[in-house]
């Protein structure tokens, strides 16, 4: 009885200590793919930025609905053309790239993005959250997550003092 113990035993704590197949990963190529992604979103280098991603990529900003990355791309240059500078906060950003239980690849970005505004010099600090999901090495959808509250409040208060520009101008020579 004792022996049939010790080998249910044994038998118990192998099963349990069976390795599961690593899910949680600090590198990949996935992670590197991501941050060279990042570096050419803060050089303006849009064609290598595009190129991270598939031709049916569909990227969702704050949205149910999604974009393409030429769209995006389009999108995040006209933001950055109002900016003296831009960019990620690389010493408190958090990437881990996830093999999900239905084996889809996604890696994990939290980081604080800042930007000063060319028109009236003021600095904005907004916390973002990205959800890359990777097939073959490229980018398939993406999820990026933030509050712009502040950044639109910026850009509306530009357009208002741009328009009071007008506005004046167009008094002023009739």
């Amino acid at each position: 009885m004792k022996k049939l113990l010790l080998t249910l035993s044994v038998v118990i704590l192998c099963i349990n200590c069976e390795q599961k197949p690593q899910r949680y990963f600090a590198e990949s190529a996935e992670i590197e793919t991501l941050k060279s992604g990042i570096k050419s979103y803060e050089t303006g280098d849009w064609d290598k930025w595009k190129s991270h991603f598939s031709d049916t990529a569909k990227i969702y900003v704050n949205s149910l609905k999604p974009v393409t990355a030429e769209k995006r791309a389009e999108d995040l240059k006209g933001m950055t053309s109002a900016m003296a500078s831009y960019g990620f906060n690389h010493d408190k950003e958090y990437v881990e790239m996830v093999l999900d239980k239905e084996g889809e690849t996604w890696v994990y970005y939290w980081a604080t993005h800042t930007g000063t505004f060319a028109a009236t010099n003021k600095e904005l600090a907004v916390p973002v959250h990205l959800a890359v999901q990777f097939v073959n090495g490229k980018i398939v959808e993406e999820h990026v997550y933030y509050d712009g509250t502040s950044m639109y409040a910026e850009f509306a208060a530009i357009a208002a003092a741009e328009d009071a520009v007008e506005t004046t101008t167009e008094v002023t020579e009739d």
